[in-house]
């Protein structure tokens, strides 16, 4: 049922938005999804005792602690307490890899630190602990401006970009006609938010766990019942980082709290 509905309103919006090219919303004008919930769900957000994704983070603590793979080495071990080291990264990813020639998202680099420092397995998309990890470390950027600054993502962000304002699926819909030109709008009972992704992971109330922004770019792409780009994808990575450039000035809220 849920994803009839996600269907009619990208029906809706498609009819609403029409032919026009979209415009970049003025820097001065960009605002959180935060700004746009309810007083109980900001509550929830803000309070970390009674945040639900504050589980996740004490978990990602946990984790950070603890040795892993045939080096038998912990996040610790290298970089100390994630309070100092930590603060800021979250702010900057995706951030450019010199070893893949382009950008690489924050689940991506936990996992290269995994295979290359601490001879471990990678964790799965999605899983518990890459969550929880990223949401740990996320957490230390927390009130932190997000920058994208770095020459060397200049085409990156522009496939991403491109991506966003592409129409996609059988409905020929595309990220910016709804997050570009129509947010604030009223659709059924929900307001149209910016699409800013200064919260994640985030813990979603539809999906009572946390999740990434990949999960929610792909659970976008489905409503728009097109083919959504696997974890991890050049698509997938350049599109995180086109929105993190977008949403450059405003503020990480790691964990957020979405309905």
């Amino acid at each position: 049922m849920k994803r009839f509905h996600a269907l009619m309103c990208a029906v809706v919006l498609a009819a609403v938005a029409g032919p026009a090219g979209s415009a970049d919303i003025p820097l001065d004008q960009r605002r959180s999804g935060y700004a746009d919930l309810g007083r109980d769900t900001k509550a929830m957000q803000d309070d970390d005792t009674s945040n639900p994704a504050s589980l996740g983070v004490q978990d990602g603590e946990a984790l950070w602690s603890q040795k892993a793979g045939t080096a038998g080495k912990a996040c610790a071990e290298c970089h100390g307490d994630a309070a100092a080291s930590m603060k800021g990264v979250a702010a900057r990813y995706p951030a450019f890899s010199p070893a893949r020639k382009g950008p690489i998202d924050l689940e991506q680099r936990i996992n290269l630190c995994r295979t290359e420092n601490q001879k471990a397995e990678p964790l799965a998309f999605e899983s518990r602990e890459l969550l929880a990890l990223t949401a740990y470390i996320g957490r230390q950027s927390r009130g932190m401006p997000i920058v994208q600054s770095d020459a060397r993502l200049t085409s990156a962000i522009d496939a991403g970009r491109k991506l966003f304002t592409q129409r996609i699926g059988q409905i020929s819909l595309s990220c910016a006609q709804c997050h570009d030109d129509n947010w604030g709008k009223q659709l059924a009972s929900s307001l149209v938010p910016q699409g800013h992704p200064t919260g994640y992971p985030i813990y979603r109330l539809e999906w009572q766990s946390l999740g990434s922004l990949q999960r929610r770019l792909r659970n976008c792409m489905i409503g728009m019942r097109a083919e959504p780009y696997a974890y991890g994808a050049p698509e997938s990575v350049e599109l995180e980082l086109y929105l993190m450039w977008r949403a450059r000035g405003l503020t990480v809220e790691t964990p957020g709290v979405r309905p």
